[in-house]
């Protein structure tokens, strides 16, 4: 029995104890002062269904229903599957008309009335709830739906997050009279048509609304990458003159033993008379026209990424480890929303040691997912402040591209390569089967990037996110 005391909290008599408790966190929301609130046992008896045994094989063969073929307030029933059930079984496993049943796994809480003439068999995933006194069977569905709407069956947080026999018998029910459960009911069916075209509208508004703001995003991104979102500034210099100052400091970083011989290019890629675009690397020069797939301002230049990284690899397949100590950054860790480390596994400590320094993610590193399909070419920028743990290191699904950050921002990159020009051809671009594509460390070396000065960088990050800000509203 649950009542109030006259500071309106909420307690529990258990009639055959005498035990009273406080359960005031248990109450999901008020009710009127009319109606009551009543563990869902009391009202209902419930049971589950039989549990599959492909080796049990007494009795005789019934058609039954499973999770799968429960849906909200509704029964898919086109492919019934059959299994043996004794008299004994059938008693406690089968369904009929008015019974209320609600989904033990799957989609946890999903429910349906069996309003059908015959009788049917259930699953053991599936739970049998059959009023013991008459009323309003159909209120009490509409309970479920909306605990399960609020998050109070299978949320997060305050709830419960299975539903066992246990746990369904104590759900919190609130219950008015009977004839208040049907005009309740009256209501909501007279109002739900309506619910359901404004929702149906509300989806068809959504969907033109992301549809808008994804080709907005296209073009504005299109339009940064161009030279075409903001105006250049001479005083500015040019990207030729920024990439002069890259060689030179890597130079300078390979003589002091900061960086590995091989990071160095001879690669210069210019525009002829002809307007045909040409790639001198030593003393070949090759005519590469067909690969440059815009015209950007002449302050900018085009470039291998290679020549403007100081590191570009795949992570290594680490050995996992259940100490949460040095996370692993997975393709899961990387979304379009961003960067995150809840999703991450752990290496081994003992294996920190095969892992060289250049491994260690730093702040800025563009994480590109370069293997699957569905996530290749998706890309996170790595952000130490989202990580709580000392470091992190990538697995071999991952390409970190680490760019010379004091003259290429990883924002700008990013942006370049979340950028229509990128995805739309990342798997033309890939290599391997129509199930497993991948994008090789030498593809992602040598693609070909449009490089503006550095403060123009700074200005189209700047103007992309004002206009982002904008369009969030």
């Amino acid at each position: 029995m649950v009542f109030t005391n006259s500071l309106s909290f909420y307690y529990e008599k258990f009639l055959a104890t005498g035990e009273v408790k406080c359960i005031d966190e248990e109450i999901p929301f008020e009710i009127p002062a009319t109606w009551e609130w009543c563990r869902l046992g009391y009202i209902f008896s419930h049971c589950t269904g039989k549990a599959l045994n492909g080796t049990n094989r007494k009795g005789n063969l019934y058609t039954y229903i499973t999770t799968s073929n429960l849906y909200w307030d509704r029964f898919e029933l086109s492919s019934l599957k059959e299994m043996y059930f004794t008299e004994e079984e059938l008693g406690k496993c089968t369904a009929t008309k008015g019974d209320l049943l609600v989904c033990e796994g799957g989609d946890i809480g999903r429910s349906a009335i069996w309003n059908y003439d015959y009788n049917i068999r259930i699953q053991n995933h599936i739970h049998k709830l059959r009023s013991y006194i008459p009323l309003c069977t159909r209120f009490f569905y509409y309970v479920m739906y909306l605990y399960k709407g609020i998050g109070y069956i299978g949320g997060k947080g305050i709830g419960i997050q299975g539903l066992s026999s246990g746990a369904l018998h104590n759900i919190l029910i609130p219950t008015p009279s009977i004839n208040e459960q049907k005009r309740i009911i009256s209501q909501i069916e007279a109002i739900m048509p309506i619910a359901v075209k404004y929702e149906k509208s509300q989806e068809e508004l959504n969907q033109l609304n992301d549809s808008i703001h994804n080709r907005l995003r296209k073009s504005i991104l299109q339009e940064a990458i161009q030279g075409k979102l903001v105006p250049q500034i001479p005083e500015e210099r040019t990207a030729q003159e920024l990439l002069e100052q890259i060689r030179q400091e890597k130079q300078k970083l390979v003589k002091e033993g900061k960086l590995k011989k091989f990071a160095l290019s001879d690669s210069v890629i210019y525009k002829g008379d002809d307007n045909k675009y040409f790639e001198k690397n030593g003393n070949t020069e090759m005519n590469i026209t067909d690969e440059i797939p815009f015209e950007i301002p002449d302050s900018w230049s085009w470039v291998r990424l290679n020549d403007i990284c100081s590191y570009i690899q795949r992570g290594k397949s680490p050995k996992y480890s259940l100490i949460k100590k040095y996370p692993v950054v997975a393709q899961k860790c990387n979304q379009w929303s961003g960067f995150s480390i809840d999703k991450a596994q752990f290496i081994d400590p003992d294996t920190l040691s095969s892992y060289g320094e250049e491994r260690i993610l730093q702040d800025g590193d563009l994480m590109w997912n370069s293997t699957g399909l569905g996530t290749l070419g998706r890309m996170a920028i790595y952000c130490s402040t989202l990580n709580p743990y000392e470091l992190a290191v990538a697995d071999s699904h991952v390409t970190v591209i680490r760019a010379m950050k004091k003259f290429v921002l990883p924002q700008y990159l990013y942006y370049y390569f979340t950028s229509n020009t990128v995805q739309s051809v990342i798997e033309d671009k890939s290599d391997g089967s129509t199930k497993q594509k991948e994008l090789a460390t030498a593809t992602v070396k040598t693609y070909l990037v449009p490089i503006p000065p550095l403060m123009e960088q700074s200005r189209i990050i700047s103007k992309i996110e004002q206009l982002a800000s904008i369009m969030r509203g």
